[in-house]
């Protein structure tokens, strides 16, 4: 694995900003270089107006037979604030035992333990255990909106008998965290216009601030403990079942460093112990993540202003469809007397999970022991990516194992990635091909 930390270094030197379509040609032309330098047979997927998706194959001459996927994406998240990193985010440098730069854990640092196993493979042994395929995408930081198109144009060539899903958190003691679902999501904005204009705050007296009015109305939506208010919002759910509760008592989880790196003192809701885990791997959200509305700038200005919006993205859990909570939420609205506000829809994506007694889950549980020593089953991750799309469209499973440190500083300032836990996924990459490929 000589040129692992130097090919992720002119990974992360390429900008690829979905966001802001900054550097996406760029990237999965060098993706597809990479793949190819490394002895993986590859070309570049297009649909019209579109990223384009970087797909690799290696077809193995002793077990021609059964296939494994690895799902990654080469975009990232913007950079901003830049005054907030201690170097250029895109620079790649490394400092002792980590590598910083945007997209140095999500994604291209996980993709790299992907590639050099394969190439490893393909340099001692002259072949793979099994089919490998690559599927990449570039559009992963805003939602995969198109990921659906891709696996369903391409449907027979994506075909495969399990997915290693793009990522998998390592926690503060370095086990890994081998994922079996992720959540939904269902991004949405709503926005008031009260006048034409920004007026002075004096007017307050007569003219509305819809401030106030997008205030009023987040405000239903949720109580203080973070139970959704929406009617039915939790109608199709099922509890946590045995299994999963077993899984989730036995899974460590450190309050304190948590706390500590986020610096807060105390959870929703007061949540503790199993409740906190419960919480994580099968609690449905709604968020805040961002308000904007008159002036925010420095010092003192009395605006009223004429506009305000809210971004709130909602964490779905399993048997959530998307297209009825849309419905709800704007049914909740209107119900409540906010039926003004303006909702537009960013995107939804449904829930996924994967079976704990699937043979796929021990294979790979097996793999990450032998490479990290001790790892962990977690029933589902609290965030979400197009997992869903992959199991319903190519009906195969998909786990998550990685190199992701989960202080790491994604989507932040300063994101790093371990060099030792890329050597080490690389290795357990290696042995999940190997156990995969034997029955």
């Amino acid at each position: 694995m000589p040129r692992l930390v130097s090919e992720l270094q002119t990974l992360i030197q390429q900008p690829s900003v979905s966001a802001k379509n900054e550097g996406i040609e760029e990237c999965a032309q060098l993706v597809k270089k990479i793949l190819e330098k490394s002895g993986i047979k590859s070309e570049i997927l297009r649909l019209k107006n579109v990223a384009p998706l970087v797909y690799g194959e290696v077809k193995s001459k002793k077990n021609p037979n059964k296939t494994l996927m690895f799902y990654n994406h080469y975009d990232v998240q913007p950079v901003e604030p830049f005054d907030l990193w201690d170097d250029p985010p895109f620079s790649g440098k490394i400092k002792g035992n980590k590598i910083f730069g945007r997209g140095s854990s999500d994604d291209k640092g996980e993709l790299i333990t992907r590639i050099k196993a394969v190439e490893a493979s393909l340099k001692t042994t002259g072949d793979v255990p099994c089919n490998i395929k690559f599927v990449i995408e570039g559009e992963e930081e805003t939602g995969s909106a198109h990921i659906d198109d891709y696996l369903k144009k391409y449907q027979k060539k994506f075909s495969c008998d399990g997915v290693i899903w793009e990522f998998g958190y390592v926690d503060s003691q370095n086990r890994p965290i081998i994922g079996l679902g992720m959540k939904g999501l269902l991004y949405v904005e709503l926005s008031v216009k009260e006048s034409i204009r920004d007026a002075h705050s004096s007017l307050a007296v007569l003219i509305k601030n819809p401030a106030w009015r997008l205030i009023e109305a987040v405000q239903t939506l949720r109580d203080s403990d973070g139970k959704i208010l929406i009617k039915d919002w939790y109608k199709e759910t099922t509890p946590l079942s045995k299994q999963d509760l077993a899984i989730i008592s036995k899974e460590p989880f450190d309050e304190q460093s948590f706390k500590k790196e986020f610096g807060v003192k105390s959870f929703v809701g007061n949540l503790k112990g199993l409740n906190a885990k419960k919480a994580l791997v099968g609690g449905a959200t709604c968020n805040i993540a961002g308000f904007v509305s008159g002036y925010t700038g420095d010092g003192a200005k009395t605006v009223l202003p004429g506009t305000a919006l809210v971004k709130i993205d909602f964490r779905l859990v399993p048997k959530m469809d998307p297209k009825k909570q849309i419905l709800r939420l704007k049914t909740h609205l209107k119900s409540k007397g906010f039926g003004d506000i303006s909702v537009k829809i960013y995107h939804g994506e449904a829930a996924a999970r994967t079976n704990p007694t699937d043979p796929f889950v021990t294979k790979v549980k097996e793999a990450a022991d032998q490479s990290f020593g001790k790892s962990i089953i977690n029933v589902s991750n609290a965030g979400t990516g197009p997992m869903h799309s992959f199991v319903n469209v190519l009906h195969a499973p998909c786990i998550s194992i990685g190199s992701t440190y989960m202080f790491a500083r994604i989507h932040s300032p300063n994101e790093f990635t371990r060099i030792d836990l890329l050597k080490k996924t690389t290795k357990c990459i290696y042995l999940i091909m190997e156990k995969f490929g034997k029955d």
